[in-house]
């Protein structure tokens, strides 16, 4: 086998998760020892005698024996020690298991230990399977017959050279005994059956990528490194103090609260999928489940935190604000998320979308927040960021956690959903079930896929959004004040009447981001009286003039003080009123022939 010594890291510090190496080396060595380690005999198998063969059952034994556990927790440590690499089956070679009974295991060679850190290279892996291909006479199994043809379609340039070091090492193999070159194929079987394993394989080598610092190596002590110390002592000085009695009864408290939703700690119902290879638990969790089970519903109760987590809460939690009317709030919440984890090369489009239908004046679906937030929020809005949202989703996460949280565990909605959810009952395999549903075991989706299904989800939620009335459409009149939030566009066609005016971007009508970020505050806005008389009643030729001459009273005072007679403030709201130039306060007539009425007598002081 023609692998070669590069990186010789015996201590696994660069690589994650592989702590456990050294640990499982040293109960090795241990198992291995004459006097007090697992008993090896012998064994005959087929035509050859397999030498220091040990059995399943005395391996099982030895652990719980030795480390004080029960047989369940010893079996789980023996097959991590198999899915490792360090004891490999000799029969059934491709169930990386333990099984406590007489089945053959062998300890494996330090040379294919992992912790030797050879680097798993195709050539190798070609040389393997050119050897197995020239012994079984071209007999592979599924796997490796499609891993040779796909190593031969791209290692072809090389492919000579792969074969003539298969013959060689196969030419070498023969002159050995019979004993000796058995054990050999099954440890080199063995590593390459942790290392490439067959497909729907659950494979225990999988780490991140190495580090490029050891984790464990001395920082030197610069004057940075004193300097952050003082830093961390500072701050650790200013932290407020809370009693030892007060924190363990928070933890207490918290553990026993999730204590029956820890799959550490608990069973998980139906079954636990990595021990039984069954995906009903899966299939019972998914994200979007139509009916989600009891214990699912019952965290949503723990904190509003986890109810917004859980994708199916969130969906019950926006259907009971949907009947309160107030699923702006959800809705602005989620785009806040969107936005602050989305790509950020639509950041600034996604600032504007927000603003333009949940904070601008006549939003579609506004938000109620105070005016510090408001102002906070738009001023940011001149250079937006993932974080420019953070202090009205803030406001509104509090005001639901606060408000509809509590009023949503009390509801029908949630009383109903806790009325379906189904508690499914334990189901035990046996050996033979959990072998066939090891054999029929296929992998999950990818993560490309479920990328794409919650796309198509959000696609069809933002279908199902309700529609913004105060858009403009081509059979009403703009309504000014409106109209300049909004941010129509929509140009004139051919078909439609020239009497119809059309809001466009210009420098007196700026898009909404713009109006928003250049006016000054609510409070500071004082609208100026129009110029016109009551009789002045044609159209404008501009629907840009109208908003420079409309008449919108901001203040009780002064619409008492023009007395109650309806303004165009009221009068604008209708869909079938048209809008008069904006110079008289008095609503005109539905129907362009019928006589306007008086107006009201005003109300002295």
């Amino acid at each position: 086998m023609t692998i070669r010594n590069t990186v010789r890291d015996h201590g696994q510090r660069y690589r994650p998760r592989m702590a456990c190496l050294k640990k499982a080396e040293r109960m090795l060595l241990e198992m291995q020892d004459p006097k007090t380690g697992v008993r090896s005999q012998p064994q005959r198998l087929v035509i050859t005698t397999i030498p220091h063969a040990i059995t399943g059952e005395d391996i099982v034994s030895w652990i719980a024996e030795t480390f004080q556990i029960d047989a369940s927790e010893a079996k789980n440590i023996g097959t991590m020690l198999v899915a490792l690499g360090y004891i490999y089956p000799v029969q059934d070679h491709k169930r990386l298991v333990i099984k406590s009974d007489a089945s053959l295991y062998r300890f494996q060679t330090p040379y294919f230990w992992p912790t030797q850190q050879w680097p798993v290279e195709d050539t190798d892996y070609a040389i393997y399977l050119a050897k197995r291909n020239i012994r079984k006479k071209g007999i592979l199994e599924l796997h490796e017959q499609e891993q040779y043809n796909r190593l031969h379609k791209w290692m072809n340039h090389k492919w000579d050279f792969i074969v003539m070091q298969a013959k060689e090492q196969y030419r070498a193999a023969k002159e050995r005994k019979k004993p000796d070159r058995v054990v050999f194929d099954c440890q080199e079987r063995a590593y390459w059956v942790v290392h490439r394993p067959p497909p729907g394989t659950v494979s225990a080598m999988d780490c991140g990528l190495d580090r490029r610092i050891d984790p464990n190596a001395e920082e030197p002590r610069t004057p940075d490194f004193y300097e952050r110390i003082m830093i961390f002592t500072q701050q650790s000085i200013m932290r407020p103090r809370v009693k030892s009695s007060v924190s363990i009864a928070a933890l207490v408290k918290y553990c026993a609260t999730y204590n029956s939703h820890d799959p550490f700690l608990s069973k998980c119902l139906p079954s636990n999928p990595w021990l039984t290879d069954d995906v009903t638990y899966w299939n019972l969790t998914k994200p979007n489940v139509e009916i989600p089970t009891k214990m699912r519903v019952e965290r949503w109760t723990f904190s509003f935190g986890e109810l917004l987590s859980d994708p199916r809460g969130r969906d019950d939690f926006r259907l009971f604000l949907k009947k309160e009317f107030s699923g702006e709030n959800l809705a602005f919440w989620e785009v806040c998320e969107d936005l602050k984890w989305g790509t950020a090369a639509t950041m600034s489009e996604k600032a504007e979308q927000i603003y333009k239908t949940f904070l601008a004046r006549g939003a579609p679906r506004w938000i109620n927040i105070d005016g510090k937030t408001m102002e906070i929020t738009v001023s940011g809005l001149r250079h937006p960021h993932r974080y420019v949202l953070d202090a009205a989703q803030t406001h509104i996460y509090m005001l639901m956690k606060k408000d509809s949280y509590g009023r949503y565990l009390k509801s029908p909605v949630f009383k109903d959903t806790l009325k379906k959810a189904i508690f499914p009952e334990e189901h035990k395999f046996t050996d033979a079930q959990l072998e066939h549903n090891s054999k029929n075991r296929r992998p999950s989706l990818s993560p490309v896929v479920l990328r794409q299904q919650e796309q198509e989800q959000r696609a069809k939620m933002a279908a199902n959004a309700p529609v913004d009335i105060t858009q403009l459409c081509r059979f009403t009149t703009p309504v000014p004040h409106l109209a300049v939030y909004s941010g129509i566009t929509d140009p004139p066609s051919a078909n439609t009447s020239p009497t119809l005016p059309f809001l466009t971007h210009s420098p007196a009508c700026p898009s909404p981001i713009s109006v928003a970020l250049d006016s000054t505050s609510a409070s500071e806005r004082r609208v100026e009286p129009s110029e016109g008389g009551e009789g002045n009643l044609q159209a404008p030729a501009s629907v840009c003039a109208n908003v420079t001459k409309s008449r919108m009273p901001l203040s009780l005072r002064r619409l008492l003080k023009r007395g109650c007679s309806p303004a165009n403030m009221f009068a604008s709201l209708s869909p079938k009123y048209h809008s008069a130039a904006g110079s008289s306060s008095r609503i005109q007539p539905i129907c362009p022939d019928q006589a306007g009425q008086a107006p009201p007598r005003r109300i002295g002081k």
